[in-house]
């Protein structure tokens, strides 16, 4: 079964994704041309260009990317400058010998490799950024990254709002590979070269031929403790379906999230390409799915279950 699930701000790259397995590609060529259409979409302020910035107003972007047959994955973090993580991402798991990179020597990497710099900051993420600062700050970078202290600004933002956005792309080809992949532009005012789960394999994406594919949308820290993608997987090979992965998943994190606040969603497949979503969030919310009988993309409900459910 051709299968393509994409978190719900994954929408537009759904069908050129499933254009790509329908032609015989790849399920990690899938995964890639989907994130990319994302990540080139300015109004999406949670990944790639456009991406709200951190702390000092720079735009960092998290990526990592996963196939199933060899696990062989590659990620980048705190990239700056590159509108498409994703295949910074894929580069680094083709032809690197590491599997992370980050920072300036992820940059310099990318730029090595043949991706173009580019100005990802646009007019209405610097707009966005500077609502939250104090007037007297936003109007002035230098000010600053001249301060002695960033930390209690940043602590400040952060207890006012948990925000944070993910675009998850999970795909199973013709021949059975099953692939992932996750970008993002991370925690909007971090403290600069914070890294979620989105570039952590295991944490925030996991994909194994054998088993199934998992990857996760929300408070990255939390799924780093946890290392939750993984998790679900490994609940799959323990024997549970899909469905009941993500809800053990989720159980371990529930103590966690209970404690801190914030919330998580997972998407997820098992190797047959049965696909299922869940969140701990009270406004509920939705991912995608596209089979390769589907006329467009549906949209599904993320199965909702409380911190008291999980535990």
């Amino acid at each position: 079964m051709l299968l393509v699930v994409a978190s719900g701000n994954g929408r537009e790259g759904v069908e050129g994704a499933m254009k790509v397995l329908r032609e015989n590609g790849s399920a990690i060529d899938a995964v890639e041309a989907g994130i990319r259409r994302v990540e080139s979409d300015p109004d999406e302020d949670s990944v790639g260009l456009g991406g709200i910035p951190n702390i000092l107003g720079q735009v960092e972007l998290d990526a990592s990317i996963m196939e199933g047959r060899t696990l062989a994955a590659g990620a980048v973090g705190a990239l700056t400058g590159v509108e498409n993580p994703i295949s910074v991402a894929r580069r680094v798991m083709e032809l690197c010998p590491h599997v992370l990179l980050v920072g300036a020597g992820a940059r310099r990497f990318a730029e090595e490799t043949g991706f173009v710099p580019c100005n990802l900051l646009t007019t209405p993420s610097l707009q966005k950024w500077r609502s939250r600062l104090p007037e007297q700050i936003s109007e002035n970078f230098r000010e600053l990254e001249d301060r002695g202290e960033l930390l209690p600004l940043v602590r400040a933002i952060a207890e006012k709002m948990r925000r944070a956005g993910t675009v998850n792309f999970l795909a199973r080809d013709e021949r059975g590979d099953i692939a992932c992949g996750v970008s993002t532009s991370g925690w909007p005012w971090k403290y600069p070269g914070r890294l979620g789960d989105s570039p952590i394999i295991g944490a925030g994406n996991y994909a194994d031929n054998r088993y199934g594919a998992a990857a996760c949308t929300g408070y990255g820290e939390l799924a780093i403790r946890c290392n939750t993608a993984h998790s679900v997987v490994l609940y799959m090979k323990m024997g549970q379906g899909v469905a009941a992965a993500c809800r053990e998943a989720m159980g371990d994190l529930a103590p966690l999230l209970a404690a801190h606040g914030g919330g998580m969603n997972i998407v997820a497949m098992d190797r047959q390409g049965y696909p299922f979503g869940i969140t701990s969030s009270a406004t509920g919310g939705s991912y995608w799915v596209m089979n390769e009988k589907s006329i467009a993309p549906e949209e599904c409900e993320l199965e909702r279950i409380s911190s008291a459910q999980a535990g």
